[in-house]
């Protein structure tokens, strides 16, 4: 069941990060929004194959249980509060953040289910000069928005210098050139946020012991990768609409600059075992590079409900978690 849940998870995750990877090209008209999502489902596919193991491990040590079957209904208890918070800002059209809900919802039912000890906060290492646990996570996510930004802005200021005598026509081959870094920044999605679904099944197929190492199984990779393609395939449009029209009136060029950025910020993060949130990095170097123009044509306001919305995504998601550990307590008998 905690399987069949945490792909229902990846399909909402498909549908609520995975259209901030074609955003910012639909909106500037490079490609269609049909053709640019297929494009994106493949590579993203793509990527949840390939795409290595260090986020998953970091998602499998943030909780600890000494019972493999306690861990079982924290588990979840936390793809469903996950999967819900999903649903909610995808409904209205809020570019929240899977990798908050799945942390908040894993922290809640840990909590809940096997008090504080159970949760890898990572403070002591942190003093230590090492990032572990949550506080690797936490830290990691900031900062992959922080370089977000930055990037976005230096790569604006980069093509402004480089095109300031370019004509009209430079706009078609930026145009093109942006299947390529679309296809590596769905690849560098599927990678990163695939992970975080493979993480939670195979802690629930150890749990299980339905395997005997902490393993991802291809057969894993494939419907978490499958699930995901769907996922971006069937929604996303009132995201893309946010990240793509609404923060500020993109170029092709701006596009281009932004892909680039949150490219190499996710790619960077996932070699790092960090999982990060595509729609959080996209949304913050579409802001720097819009800032890198002109910092007053930027629709600030969206950039402030979207941090509301990030700031309330890991503890609502963990006090919905409790509760659903709780109802799943009183149901069961657990």
């Amino acid at each position: 069941m905690i399987s069949g849940v945490a792909l229902f998870f990846a399909f909402t995750n498909g549908f609520q990060d995975s259209s901030a990877t074609v955003a910012t090209m639909v909106a500037c008209r490079a490609a269609t929004p049909r053709t640019s999502v297929l494009y994106s489902a493949a590579f993203g596919f793509l990527g949840a194959i390939l795409g290595g193991s260090a986020v998953a491990f970091t998602i499998e040590g943030l909780v600890q249980v000494q019972q493999p079957d306690a861990f079982l209904p924290i588990l979840l208890a936390a793809v469903l509060s996950a999967s819900a918070w999903n649903l909610v800002t995808w409904w209205f059209g809020l570019p929240s953040s899977s990798t908050h809900a799945l942390v908040g919802g894993l922290v809640g039912g840990g909590l809940a289910g096997a008090g504080t000890s159970s949760i890898s906060w990572g403070t002591t290492e942190l003093l230590k000069g090492e990032l572990t646990g949550l506080s690797k996570i936490l830290l990691l996510l900031v900062f992959s928005v922080a370089i977000g930004f930055v990037g976005g802005y230096l790569m604006k200021k980069a093509s402004m210098l480089a095109l300031r005598n370019a004509k009209r026509s430079a706009n078609r081959p930026i145009r093109r050139a942006q299947f390529l870094t679309t296809a590596v920044l769905s690849f560098s999605h599927g990678a990163n946020d695939g992970q975080k679904q493979m993480g939670v099944i195979t802690i629930a197929l150890l749990a299980g012991g339905l395997i005997g190492v902490q393993e991802i199984p291809l057969w894993v990779r494939l419907l978490v990768a499958a699930a995901i393609a769907m996922g971006t395939i069937g929604g996303g449009w009132k995201i893309m609409k946010t990240l793509g029209r609404r923060i500020f009136p993109i170029k092709p060029i701006d596009s281009l600059d932004s892909q680039i950025s949150s490219s190499v910020t996710i790619l960077l993060s996932t070699a790092a075992g960090a999982p990060v949130s595509s729609t959080q990095v996209v949304a913050s170097s579409v802001m720097g590079v819009g800032a890198g123009e002109r910092a007053k044509m930027v629709q600030w306001s969206v950039g402030k409900h979207m941090v509301v919305s990030w700031m309330l995504t890991i503890p609502a998601s963990a006090a919905l978690a409790a509760l659903i550990f709780n109802i799943l307590k009183m149901l069961f008998g657990l």
